[in-house]
């Protein structure tokens, strides 16, 4: 609180004025903190993945393949399914185990989204073991 001394009656007046200045100097403080932590948090990792150069593992002598093909139609093996029988289809293809693994392979322009969803109908109807499949680099 800050009073004036006034020679004309003897009562002092009271200033009603706050002191921004401490409170300009935090918000400068937290402004410059944040301003070297904000490029930090934001961590861009460029990262050139290789060509796996590791032996193919040993197929089954009979593969249980799932297709989502481009225009987004299922296939088991060779039969055409809808997403609805897709587990019905997985049944009757792996003799009802459900310990097969299946072997999902998609058209390159098949969205990321659509893969996941095929993905999430495997595993709703108790198929667990999937494996993706993609072309092998040459070495």
């Amino acid at each position: 609180m800050a009073g004036r001394l006034d020679d004309d009656g003897g009562d002092l007046a009271e200033l009603h004025e706050i002191n921004v200045t401490p409170f300009i100097d935090v918000m400068l403080v937290l402004l410059i903190i944040f301003m070297v932590a904000a490029p930090l948090a934001t961590v861009e990792v460029k990262v050139d993945l290789p060509s796996s150069t590791a032996e193919p593992a040993v197929k089954p002598p009979k593969p249980l393949y799932l297709t989502v093909k481009e225009d987004k139609t299922l296939a088991v093996g060779e039969t055409i399914t809808d997403a609805d029988e897709l587990a019905a289809a997985l049944d009757a293809a792996s003799g009802g185990d459900k310990e097969t693994r299946i072997f999902l392979r998609a058209d390159r322009s098949v969205d990321y989204g659509s893969l996941m969803a095929v993905m999430d109908s495997l595993r709703a109807a108790g198929y667990l073991k999937v494996a993706l499949v993609g072309l092998e680099s040459g070495r």
